[in-house]
């Protein structure tokens, strides 16, 4: 293929384009959007949003409540009104108009939907604020509300709509909502979404099939680089990252780990809103670095591809915004949740043999021939091997500080492609800073959400990594979990006064165990002190930071990039337990009258297998 092919113009790679990290980002509001795809005569993304369908239901109801949509900027509260307008068979042509608030007929009822409390001005807030609240607390009415709103502006908009009773009740029952995290008050007739508690990992997958079944892409079916008789260094780099997020030959985990990554984070309490998602979807297929603002249009191809630069616009890479200058790429929220799982920067020895040295070494040659050589476009390609027999050689220093660039982009690559078969000769994890994200994904948080327990050796495991880090000691119980303080303070380094020992098995209401929290649906860590009901046990969330440091710790590593913090959880997670520990002994010192005569006093140290033991002191 010549530089004279040219490549077929897209308009629907255009529209996808303003999705990405552009400087203007057109996906910024609602209407920019519907704006942006009538003008370029393309269909808008559409996939089904989790509330539609209830949302729906309600107004059409008999009785339909009132509804608040709040959330961080992004997570669609405007399209969920858009959404419901339509479904209502609203005018199209009044939703488009300049108007603020929209009316609508609900047989005996009126539904009054403002899409963004933001865009009223100050004296227009109370108006409608005012109405709502009577709507809800005062006298019967006709008119039911939906409204979007972030929870600030909510808040700050009643407090200044008035002092009226209506008004005061009302701000009382939202801020009472968002606290509790709460939907609806059984007295009321009004429902609150919030958004931000949507599940990233379950809305993700939507959007990916939004995006890639797009009719839109039935532009490309024609083009010169789409050919499947076509040499793969020459194919079009945006086909190929769409081909591959597709479940391509070789790319089957592809999509599966990636999820894995968001439902990591949605655990670790990270929430990724819709138009950070559709913003990454753009970048996985579009993103290159030689391209303007860094995301491929049609017309680049042709150079990219007479360049031999294909591989730079690698799927692998774009996930985490490796397109990007790293001052934009920090700026992006989804590069930053996704940049902390460190894929890339961190390694391990296997992984880094086979790249280096996998064409050489039989020990690797035939997981290098298939994970490298095998992908000639992102893999194995000229580039590569050139900068790798550079470093080898050592013959050219800046040859050699472009492969190890070049390693990075292979680790990114090599976490989304090795087979599960090699998990355990290769660790793929361990391309992370979460070297057990996997066993916490598949045998914590996915056995807790098929309703079966957690093995008693994963548990065993956290309990020894408790124990170094209450006693300061280099502890290898892990049946009893050891209370210890320095006598006077709870949250000493080095902790040898004997507070209790707790059985992790159960045992006369003592346990550890691991359980998921239903509200929030993040595994949590139990300690049982004793079978009372007046005395609960102390809980800890584990989210997968701190499932990581206790598993480190219980290895016998201390891994700095986040130890302070999980430290200092873990230690105030000791203080709830000896809280417990009093309120134990209190309940049982109101059973037992008998008087103490003696003050016994019990230090702790190691014995010669590294269990902590007991020596007894009398006063």
């Amino acid at each position: 293929m010549t530089n004279q092919t040219i490549c077929n113009s897209s308009k629907w790679i255009d529209v996808l384009r303003h999705y990405g990290p552009i400087p203007r980002n057109d996906t910024m509001y609602d209407e920019r959007v519907r704006s942006m795809h009538r003008r370029k005569g393309v269909a808008p993304i559409s996939f089904d949003a989790k509330y539609t369908e209830e949302l729906v239901n309600n107004f059409r109801g008999s009785n339909p409540h009132s509804v608040i949509l709040t959330g961080t900027a992004g997570d669609g509260k405007t399209y969920y009104c858009r959404q419901v307008w339509e479904s209502l068979d609203g005018d199209s042509t009044l939703w488009e108009s300049e108007e603020k608030v929209r009316e609508i007929s609900l047989g005996n009822s009126k539904l009054t939907v403002v899409k963004d409390l933001s865009e009223l001005v100050e004296d227009e807030k109370p108006a409608i604020l005012s109405r709502f609240a009577k709507s809800l607390f005062g006298e019967t009415t006709n008119e039911i509300f939906l409204i979007a709103a972030n929870d600030g502006q909510l808040i700050d908009g009643i407090s200044k709509a008035g002092s009226d009773e209506e008004l005061v009740q009302l701000k009382e029952l939202v801020e009472e909502l968002l606290v509790e995290d709460r939907g609806e008050r059984s007295d009321v007739r009004l429902r609150l979404y919030n958004l931000s508690r949507l599940n990233s990992a379950e809305l993700f997958p939507s959007i990916v099939n939004a995006v890639l079944t797009h009719p839109g892409w039935q532009e490309c079916e024609g083009c010169p680089f789409n050919k499947e008789a076509i040499d793969s260094v020459e194919r079009c780099p945006i086909l190929e990252n769409k081909s591959r997020l597709e479940g391509a030959v070789g790319d089957e985990q592809t999509y599966d780990r990636l999820i894995s990554l968001f439902r990591l984070s949605d655990l670790d309490s990270l929430h990724l809103p819709i138009r950070q998602q559709l913003l990454l979807m753009a970048n996985m297929l579009l993103g290159h670095p030689d391209a303007k603002d860094y995301l491929l249009r049609c017309k680049d191809v042709p150079k990219i591809v007479e360049h031999k630069r294909v591989a730079q616009g690698s799927l692998y890479s774009n996930i985490f915004g490796e397109n990007l200058p790293e001052r934009r790429r920090d700026s992006v929220d989804v590069f930053l949740v996704l940049g902390r799982f460190g894929i890339g920067s961190e390694t391990n020895n296997r992984i880094d043999n086979m790249l280096i040295f996998g064409s050489e070494d039989e020990d690797f040659q035939e997981h290098f021939a298939k994970l490298v050589q095998g992908d000639s476009i992102y893999g194995a390609d000229d580039t590569f091997l050139r900068q790798q027999n550079a470093y080898l050689e050592a013959w050219d220093p800046e040859e050699r500080t472009k492969f190890l660039d070049s390693l990075r982009r292979q680790r990114q690559r090599l976490f989304f492609v090795v087979p599960e078969k090699l998990e355990s000769l290769l660790r793929y994890w361990e391309l992370t800073l979460y070297h057990n994200g996997g066993e916490y994904l598949n045998l914590v948080w996915g056995v807790l959400n098929r309703g079966e327990r957690v093995s008693r050796a994963i548990v065993s495991r956290l309990v020894r990594g408790l124990n170094r880090i209450f006693t300061g000691l280099l502890a290898n119980n892990t049946d009893t979990l050891v209370i210890a303080t320095s006598g006077h303070y709870s949250q000493a380094k080095v902790s040898r006064v004997h507070e209790a020992s707790i059985s992790a098995p159960k045992h006369r209401g003592e346990f550890v165990s691991i359980e998921l929290e239903e509200e929030t649906s993040i595994p949590s860590l139990l300690v049982s002190v004793t079978n009372s009901p007046d005395v609960p046990p102390a809980r800890l969330d584990l989210t997968l930071t701190r499932y990581e440091y206790l598993c480190r710790v219980a290895d016998g590593a201390l891994p700095t990039s986040f130890s302070q913090e999980c430290y200092e959880d873990i230690l105030a997670f000791k203080t709830r337990i000896l809280s417990k520990l009093t309120d134990r002994r209190r309940v049982e010192e109101d059973d037992d009258d008998e008087p103490r005569e003696r003050i016994e006093i019990k230090l702790i140290e190691l014995d010669f297998e590294g269990k902590l033991v007991e020596r007894l002191l009398e006063i």
